[in-house]
């Protein structure tokens, strides 16, 4: 079964990066933040495993941390967005 790994550089939140493991049916394999409040980006990333990549995007893009125009939960639909245009990019 094919995989597609990525690390994202995170902005405007307290984690660094984001990195990713999705099966090749965009199943979302693993998610770990480095860096961030721990109890909350440990929490996203387990409520995320064993979901499909689309259904994530569209439950945590938007959302907003405090003041800031993201969160870590968006900024995990940015990397989980760009890992699915990354794997249809090299298909084509």
């Amino acid at each position: 079964m094919k995989k597609k790994t990525i690390e994202y550089i995170t902005r405007g939140t307290c984690s660094r990066a984001i990195r990713l493991t999705l099966t090749e049916d965009n199943v979302i394999e693993s998610v770990r933040f480095v860096s961030g409040c721990s109890g909350n980006t440990s929490g996203i990333s387990a409520l995320v495993k064993g979901m499909k990549a689309e259904d994530a995007i569209a439950r945590v893009e938007g959302i907003r941390c405090g003041m800031k125009n993201t969160s870590c939960p968006d900024q995990l639909a940015k990397a989980l967005a760009l890992c699915m245009q990354q794997e249809a990019e090299e298909e084509d």
